[in-house]
């Protein structure tokens, strides 16, 4: 799959999470394109990126920590270690980057 693809995709799935978040807005508005139904859009959007994004750091953390186990065995427990506090530390901000998304949805 090319990067474009990929992008694409991404997007297309970013737009798709925050629509059921941006329905109850615009129907609260009666339909129409208002600047706090467009805000809460932009909050749900950036809530979805927030949550693709931290998939995708601890996801690589992941695959690179196991690849420098293979290579080196006797490193296990350090590697292991940095990628658990490094991974925490992802998903701390991803769970920031969700709440202030969805507070702004609210």
């Amino acid at each position: 799959m090319s990067k474009r693809t990929a992008l694409i995709m991404t997007a297309t799935a970013v737009v798709l999470m925050a629509l059921p978040l941006f329905a109850g807005a615009q129907e609260a508005a009666g339909g129409a394109w208002t600047a706090d139904s467009l805000a809460k859009l932009g909050g749900a959007i950036g809530a979805g990126i927030a949550v693709i994004g931290g998939g995708l750091g601890i996801g690589r953390i992941g695959g690179s920590a196991v690849e420098a186990i293979a290579r080196q065995p006797e490193a296990g427990g350090a590697v292991q270690t940095a990628m658990i506090i490094t991974a925490a530390m992802i998903e701390g901000a991803a769970l920031f980057g969700v709440i202030v998304g969805l507070l702004a949805v609210i």
